[in-house]
């Protein structure tokens, strides 16, 4: 199975989501994840289905969240480059991915 990696940023994304839907309600921070991790498991499963959103990152929306998922696809590697709000500027994951860009 195609490994998953998260970059520093992308990771700290996720830390904060969660502890935004855990202060704001006991046990939805722990919803958000499982929700995260699914759509997680769904790019794994099948990474080529999800559209392409800039150069060459793709985005899966998290159910039940208003968060996307982007992320690049490698050889045997798919790296998660952030999680975003929907109501947060595209501007800052596409810096993101410009500075992470392999070539």
């Amino acid at each position: 199975m195609i490994r998953i990696i998260f970059t520093d940023e992308a990771r700290a994304d996720t830390l904060n989501a969660f502890a935004f839907y855990e202060e704001r309600r006991p046990g939805l921070g722990e919803r958000f994840r499982e929700h995260v991790d699914l759509a997680i498991s769904k790019i794994q499963n099948a990474p080529l289905t999800y559209p392409l959103v800039y150069r060459d990152v793709r985005r899966k929306l998290v159910e039940r969240f208003p968060y996307a998922i982007l992320y690049r696809i490698y050889p045997g590697v798919i790296a998660i480059v952030a999680l975003m709000h929907g109501r947060q500027q595209s501007a800052t994951w596409k810096r993101r991915a410009r500075r992470s860009d392999p070539g």
